[in-house]
């Protein structure tokens, strides 16, 4: 390792003086001008963690649900999941250095890891639609190279595709194939399979409005309806023609303001859900017959697919271990319902996606949501393979049963909450089980409440390194 050509290449990727920058469950987010030298040093950090795990590692240039002038940048480790919490605070140390630190921090980093730097080392690289996300890609990219890691550019992604992505090269394509027609394929073919044994097939089961807000949603849908447009017709709305990014419109937007987003009009008892910016948040919506709001947020999408596995697994006589992860954000409704009538077993972690995916993966099945829409489930892989297994055992009914079981595991982006593929396994399970939008609604009520936001303004001290 060369440090005085990376100390050169740095240098023209300054860092502003004095600004100090947190990564946190989202990563880095920040106005888009000031992070320029965050991307090449994650870059840089992404080599060292590559080499360290012996794996593929993924940089998600996106700020999700922030507005169009921010950008951020997240690491993605090797089975799909967030940056481990020790790897977050040498991201943290290594993007406030001051440049004449640059070269301690680096050795620091590589000393406390036993980074062999003799590893090879590849980088996996995706980007939302913002405007300032393909020039912060390619400091991404000059980070990653300067370091002589390999990179794959991905180019447009939702941010779970490149999760997805990581995990099914870290697998050896076990998972999945790792492109993007593969994506499309492994969720549509599970999707289609799955209502194809759907006895509603009318109009209302049929048809979706999805609000994309004028994110990487709009055109990935648009390039995979398609694939599943046998079993859904989908209207997109918000697709990035017109408004700006998350400008009164989104999953965020509608669960904050309890509202249906700008862009789209919504008649009586109509289905329709919104995604954030990078699409890794789901909510769904309609107006009752009064002209009332109604918002299904990801406690009764959680609620939902639950219901729906138990009832699969009580009619093949299987028990397998399930539980539900919520936060403290969760309405008391939705953990009451789950525990006293579906009898399954509620348990709450603290905010943040990366510890609801840590204990969901404690159980044969782990269902996790936050109440903003982000989530997804976990199966072991001694239930995947014992769903395997009574697929091709049992007889009938039960063996149709098993099967579904098995399409559902292969709809879900196990590597992380995917508004798409909640999406498909929502529909699918609303088909299959002939439920309207009302009456899922209608399976509990929610206790009153509604989500503010507080801007705080403080002083940040710098990180120790």
């Amino acid at each position: 390792m060369d440090l005085d050509v990376i100390t050169k290449y740095s240098a023209l990727h300054a860092k502003p003086g004095g600004l100090i920058l947190q990564y946190g469950t989202a990563g880095f987010r920040t106005k888009a001008e000031h992070l320029d030298h965050v991307m090449f040093r994650m870059g840089l950090l992404a080599v060292l963690r590559s080499k360290q795990t012996k794996s593929t590692i993924g940089v998600m240039v996106t700020a999700s649900h922030n507005p169009e002038e921010d950008n951020g940048v997240k690491l993605v480790d090797p089975l799909g999941e967030m940056l481990a919490p020790s790897w977050e605070e040498h991201a943290t140390c290594l993007a406030n250095a001051e440049e004449q630190d640059m070269q301690r921090v680096l050795i620091g980093i590589i000393e406390k890891e036993a980074v062999n730097l003799q590893q090879d080392a590849f980088v996996v690289i995706g980007r939302d639609t913002r405007p300032s996300s393909e020039k912060l890609s390619h400091s991404v990219i000059d980070g990653v190279t300067i370091l002589r890691g390999q990179f794959h550019d991905y180019g447009l992604l939702t941010t779970p595709q490149l999760h997805y992505m990581v995990y099914c090269r870290n697998t050896s394509g076990q998972y999945g194939k790792a492109t993007i027609e593969g994506y499309y394929q492994k969720l549509s073919k599970a999707f289609v399979e799955l209502t194809k044994q759907a006895s509603c097939s009318g109009d209302e089961y049929r048809t979706l409005k999805v609000d994309c807000a004028n994110g990487i949603g709009a055109l990935k849908l648009r390039e995979m309806e398609h694939y599943f447009s046998q079993g859904l017709s989908v209207h997109v709305f918000n697709d990035g023609t017109k408004g700006k990014l998350n400008h009164l419109c989104g999953a965020d937007f509608v669960k904050s303001h309890q509202k249906p987003p700008e862009g789209m009009e919504m008649k009586s008892n109509e289905r329709c859900c919104s995604f954030d910016g990078d699409a890794d948040r789901i909510v769904y919506y309609y107006r009752d017959a009064d002209g009332h709001f109604h918002l299904i947020d990801g406690d009764k999408i959680a609620t939902l697919i639950s219901s729906f596995l138990k009832e699969l697994l009580l009619e093949i006589g299987e028990n397998l271990n399930i539980g539900v992860v919520q936060t403290a954000y969760a309405n008391g409704s939705s953990t009451r319902y789950l525990e006293e009538v579906m009898k399954v077993p509620v348990y709450c972690t603290k905010t943040g996606v990366k510890h609801l995916h840590h204990k969901a993966q404690e159980f044969d099945i782990g269902i996790y949501f936050e109440a903003n829409g982000h989530g997804t489930v976990l199966f072991s892989k001694v239930a995947e393979m014992k769903i395997k297994q009574l697929a091709k055992e049992l007889e009938d009914n039960k063996r149709k049963v098993a099967k579904m079981l098995e399409n559902i595991i292969d709809l879900f982006n196990q590597a992380a909450g995917d508004a798409i593929s909640d999406m498909l396994v929502t529909e699918a399970i609303l088909a299959l089980k002939g439920l309207t939008i009302q009456q899922w609604d209608a399976l509990y009520t929610d206790l009153p409440n509604r989500q503010l936001k507080v801007k705080l303004y403080r002083g940040l001290s710098e990180a120790r390194c």
